[in-house]
């Protein structure tokens, strides 16, 4: 069993699910629209008010948690927290509310999960199709094949901003929409191109708000009920009669969430007229179902995040000889650190793959480059945080320390360091290492024991050793060798 808590501009909403052969079976949902964009100030920051909404939310969601017997929980935060300028004075309380670590992840990663969900919902192999979701703060767009996507982009633009922006005080006027979908169009038609229809067979729309609009164009007998955009402008025609959103009655649509629909309902005409959508199909499946499936397949070790890896090791074609050794070498060194977890052991095993791809930038500093292009890289299936601890590891395995001093007094990552640093020194060094010849511990100092005539077989390690000690105890930490008959 499965849970997915995706907290939203708009609202935080859960998903418990089970896998049943094909599909994932939503036993238990909940959904408070707790409207956190709208706790934006005018320099971005979150109000207090906002945040403390957020908390409550996430520990009354806790309690429906803990009544399930459930194998994984993911909680991912989308566009709001995403660029909120105090999101880390949020996320310590949000956590410890809902009892488990909030990913904020990408607008790229969120678009890849909601087209994850979508794929596994539709039994049609190899449809080649056109994906969109209009969210509080973005709007992902993800043209795939099958399973497979083939392009994902993510847009700053949502229904929060759109609806108070073009429409205040609630007036919907004939230039207010018209200004609004003017407003979409000119951020999609540069990226248009690719989602043209002759790239795909079917588009499909999976966000709430494209629900929201299907339900209000079916319901209210508008168009000929499906969305296409003879309907959609059918809705907005009625939208403009009514004039007020607070007097804007639609069957199926609840009265808190008709602003929203308004600003989703331009956003989706500027869309549908870019990428020259006939008709767009609602379906009932995206981030929270994609959540979820990302969760089962980590379960069965299909990883999505290891053919990321694999991909930027390609990308940038590194030496994947020199990467597997090293890899090789840091799991055993780790493992006789003894980390209390495994927190960091697939993180620290990736970057060793990863640690010489900014050897494609330059020889010199490439641990600085490879650092970089990690934090920063488009890559499958991992969040912001994962793919900082992994650039913090890549930057630690040569040079000072101090650069990293300030997260050393994590126990568990400064092992990991450690284990990077000798396996990169050992590699460099041509060492064929047999580890019956050596003895690592980490604790208040590290203790490293090695056979004699296994330094002498090897003169520059006892060089590169040497220096290894200087860094530590720059830092603090006591690093002592000894060599053993």
């Amino acid at each position: 069993m499965f849970a997915a808590v995706d907290l939203g501009s708009n609202s935080f909403r859960l998903h418990i699910g089970r896998h049943e052969g094909d599909v994932i079976r939503v036993v238990k949902s909940a959904r408070d629209p707790i409207r956190l964009a709208a706790g934006l100030d005018s320099k971005g920051n979150l109000s207090k008010d906002a945040m403390q909404k957020a908390v409550d939310c996430l520990a009354r969601f806790k309690v429906i948690l803990d009544a399930y017997p459930i194998d994984a929980v993911r909680v991912v935060a989308t566009n709001t927290i995403r660029i909120a300028k105090n999101a880390a004075d949020l996320l310590p309380a949000a956590e410890a509310a809902i009892g488990h670590p909030i990913e904020v992840i990408s607008g790229e990663e969120e678009g890849r999960l909601i087209y994850l969900g979508v794929s596994n919902a539709i039994a049609i192999p190899g449809e080649r199709r056109l994906v969109l979701d209009i969210g509080g703060g973005s709007t992902e767009v993800i043209l795939g094949r099958g399973h497979e996507i083939v392009k994902v982009e993510s847009f700053s633009i949502g229904t929060v901003r759109h609806s108070s922006g073009f429409f205040p005080d609630g007036v919907m006027t004939e230039e207010a929409f018209d200004a609004a979908i003017l407003s979409a169009r000119s951020q999609f038609e540069d990226a248009a191109p690719p989602y043209q229809p002759q790239h795909w067979r079917s588009a499909y729309g999976s966000s709430g708000t494209i629900r929201a609009i299907s339900d209000a164009i079916a319901k209210n007998s508008l168009g000929d009920g499906r969305i296409t955009q003879d309907s959609l402008e059918t809705l907005k025609q009625y939208c403009i009669q009514t004039g007020q959103i607070s007097q804007l009655q639609l069957s199926g649509i609840k009265s808190e969430r008709v602003a929203m629909v308004v600003g989703g309902l331009a956003i989706l005409i500027g869309l549908m007229q870019e990428f020259n959508i006939e008709v767009l199909n609602p379906i009932e499946a995206g981030l929270r179902m994609g959540v979820m499936w990302d969760l089962y397949l980590r379960s069965t070790k299909r990883d999505r995040r290891e053919l990321a890896v694999n991909s930027v090791v390609a990308r940038f074609h590194t030496d994947t000889a020199r990467a597997n050794r090293v890899a090789d070498m840091v799991r055993s060194l780790y493992t006789q650190l003894k980390p209390s977890s495994d927190l960091y052991a697939r993180h620290l095993y990736w970057s060793a793959l990863l640690h010489e791809v900014g050897m494609v930038v330059s020889q010199t500093g490439y641990h600085k480059h490879g650092a970089y292009m990690i934090e920063n890289a488009d890559m499958a299936g991992f969040t912001t945080r994962e793919q900082r601890v992994m650039s913090a590891l890549i930057l630690s395995q040569k040079g000072n320390l101090r650069k990293i001093s300030d997260i050393l007094a994590d126990l568990d990552f400064a092992k990991a360091v450690l284990a990077l640093r000798l396996s990169v020194t050992f590699m460099h060094s041509r060492v064929e290492l047999d580890y019956a010849d050596i003895r690592l511990k980490m604790k208040n100092k590290i203790e490293l024991e090695i056979k004699q005539d296994w330094v002498s077989l090897h003169p520059t390690v006892a060089y590169w050793l040497q220096k290894e000690i200087e860094c530590w105890r720059e830092v603090g930490i006591e690093f002592l060798v000894r060599a053993s008959a």
